[in-house]
């Protein structure tokens, strides 16, 4: 099956979406401005469409794509490339993309997904068939609390979440202008609140210097935090070996410089950190993610699997069919696609779904065919707030 057409939409978002974290806050956009609003790509091949879609940030520390970045890559650069192509052909199209635009993972992510998508309907099979399989159907979700300065804020925003949605993983943003000594309190706090059964960790988007994360983390020690992902610089590999030396073994996550294999190997080669970070749209999409799991897998750490997919049900498949493809023992527990399930947030793209989060705080993997995601094309055109055509 060969490529003959592309379509590729910025759509809009009713609602608006507003987090905050040390590195910078994480905002959808108002209605109708483009900036922060997903961007949703349309493969057609004989007669078969797969759909992928992403949502750049915007305005962020972690990656320096937007929306219409995206978009320019995929009209201009990638998406002529892909005209003519067979659908199974990621290697010697990514071979491509490397010698007419480097990086820009947002944009490859979406192509990986759409792909994915295609050959899962061409072949009658869930994505997770073409990865070896669903290692881990049920997935457990996991929570990222938004930075606040106030400790009851961020105690009842946790406590809410259980009662709700019965997830029991809970990623803590900190790093805040108060220092880590009211982040100290703020876990001591939700601990108490929660109980101890409860997965905890902290996410401090590169707030503390080496000095302050141990500090930190040490003083934590009667509160069981399970990780600390990305205390430091993310160009700081040193610092980050000697933060894992000297924190008793509390996991170190690594996460903002994670963008490419290499990456990974040289957490490896650092000895920086027990896990890596992996979020899709940052990394290229779902085949680029598997090789740098197998790396972290050789060198015996975990991944960590992020990207929030705000109302986006498609990204959020794509991540699912992922975590589900790796087994549990290379696997820290809590996909953080929760903004995207049925009984959170509400994707005006996909009306009527399945993929929606249970009541013990897990999500199935999707099972039909593809990414197993039904798009409502008339809520595209309604919603579109930009549209290109590549061929056809």
């Amino acid at each position: 099956m060969r490529v003959d057409r592309v379509e590729i939409f910025v759509t809009d978002l009713p609602d608006r979406l507003r987090r905050r974290s040390a590195g910078s806050h994480s905002d959808t956009g108002e209605p109708g401005n483009v900036m922060g609003k997903p961007i949703l790509l349309k493969v057609h091949a004989d007669g078969l469409v797969g759909y992928g879609q992403v949502r750049p940030t915007g305005r962020n520390h972690w990656l320096p794509d937007t929306s219409l970045s995206v978009v320019a890559t995929l009209r201009d650069y990638y998406g002529p490339l892909l005209l003519g192509a067979d659908i199974t052909d990621l290697e010697r199209l990514w071979s491509d993309f490397d010698r007419t635009l480097p990086a820009n993972g947002p944009a490859r992510a979406v192509i990986d997904f759409a792909l994915h998508d295609l050959m899962g309907k061409a072949y009658g099979v869930p994505v997770h068939a073409l990865l070896g399989g669903a290692a881990r159907p049920q997935i457990p979700l996991e929570w990222s609390v938004s930075l606040s300065e106030s400790v009851e804020d961020m105690v009842s925003a946790s406590t809410e979440v259980i009662e709700r949605h019965g997830i029991r993983n809970f990623s803590l943003k900190a790093g805040g202008a108060a220092g880590w000594r009211q982040d100290v309190r703020m876990l001591g706090a939700v601990r108490e609140a929660l109980g101890a059964d409860v997965t905890i960790g902290l996410d401090a988007n590169m707030a503390w210097t080496v000095g302050e994360t141990i500090r930190a983390i040490n003083a934590m020690a009667d509160y069981d935090v399970s990780y600390v992902e990305q205390p430091i610089h993310k160009t700081d590999f040193v610092g980050l070996a000697r933060v894992r030396s000297a924190i008793n073994g509390v996991a170190l996550i690594a996460d903002e410089p994670i963008t490419a294999l290499h990456d990974v190997l040289q957490i490896v080669r650092a000895d920086a950190a027990d896990a890596v970070c992996i979020k899709l749209a940052k990394v290229g999409g779902i085949r680029q993610a598997r090789k740098m799991t197998t790396i972290a897998e050789a060198a015996r750490i975990q991944v960590n699997v992020g990207g929030a997919a705000v109302m986006s049900q498609l990204e959020a498949a794509a991540i699912a069919h992922y975590y589900a493809s790796v087994p549990a023992q290379h696997m820290l527990d809590g996909a953080e696609f929760v903004f995207a399930l049925g009984g959170v947030l509400a994707d005006p793209l996909v009306p009527e779904t399945d993929f929606a989060i249970r009541p013990d705080g897990h999500v199935t993997v999707p099972s039909s065919p593809g990414l197993g995601i039904r798009v409502d094309d008339q809520a595209v055109k309604e919603l579109a707030l930009v549209s290109e055509v590549v061929g056809g």
